[in-house]
């Protein structure tokens, strides 16, 4: 039986791109390109790299990148977007939990929550972090946002991904937060790309700061950084507060 993220990703790749959360692209990888130094010789790995749509922006701006995604209907529509630019990308389909790289880029980035806390255990999500720190070489960088723990301790969470959220983008019904787990249960309602409406039960595990820069140094990150995460506008000046729904880590192995 497919698991509700593997269920999602199936035949979601085109209206996935609808999304609002997708609409930050430009914005983001500005950033990444600061946070990069604007050094075009690296390589980037782009884990759950969905339909690619960083893969394609940093492409466009010279660097070269290589996008993995568990899902065959994302990635098809990554390569096919790419192609229709002239763009020659490395997609692959692999699991972020067993990467094949060894030390092989200079950074990685993990946006949008493309894997990380989507997993139904922390060993699971773990994995997926030991998983970039093998694929980078020394003194590379790890760019990732994640859902913040802190968030639904004061908010609801589905009261959040309903707010302003345009016609034909997906909905959320009850959720559930574990205090003890940290897990959000919620109903998401959603278009696949036959027009078929569908729902799933998700299953998202929440992190705090504390967490997060304990699994990154344990795994032999230093610097690590966490800040708020906003749509388009990421920046190390948003100091992480309750109000941001997802965290933005920078930290170098």
């Amino acid at each position: 039986m497919k698991k509700w993220y593997e269920e999602l990703f199936t035949n979601y790749g085109r209206t996935y791109d609808n999304e609002v959360f997708t609409k930050g692209t430009i914005g983001e990888c500005d950033f990444l390109e600061k946070e990069l130094n604007y050094d075009k010789s690296l390589k980037i790995l782009d884990i759950g790299c969905g339909t690619g749509r960083h893969s394609i922006e940093l492409t466009m701006r010279g660097y070269s990148v290589t996008g993995v995604d568990l899902s065959a209907s994302q990635l098809a529509v990554a390569k096919e977007k790419a192609e229709k630019q002239g763009l020659k990308i490395d997609f692959r389909k692999e699991d972020a939990r067993n990467l094949p790289f060894n030390a092989e880029f200079d950074a990685a980035i993990m946006l949008c929550e493309g894997g990380f806390p989507l997993m139904e255990t922390d060993e699971m999500n773990f994995e997926i972090l030991s998983g970039a720190a093998s694929s980078l070489r020394k003194g590379g960088k790890l760019i990732f946002t994640t859902l913040n723990g802190l968030f639904p301790l004061f908010h609801q969470v589905k009261d959040f991904l309903n707010a302003d959220k345009p016609d034909g983008n997906a909905s959320y019904g009850e959720s559930n937060f574990d205090l003890m787990t940290f897990r959000d249960h919620s109903s998401i309602t959603y278009t696949d790309d036959d027009g078929k409406e569908k729902t799933l039960t998700t299953n998202e595990r929440y992190y705090v700061p504390s967490e997060i820069t304990w699994m990154l140094k344990s795994l032999g990150f230093t610097d690590v950084y966490i800040c708020g995460a906003r749509l388009g506008e990421f920046s190390r000046e948003h100091t992480l507060t309750t109000e941001d729904y997802e965290m933005l880590i920078i930290a170098r192995l």
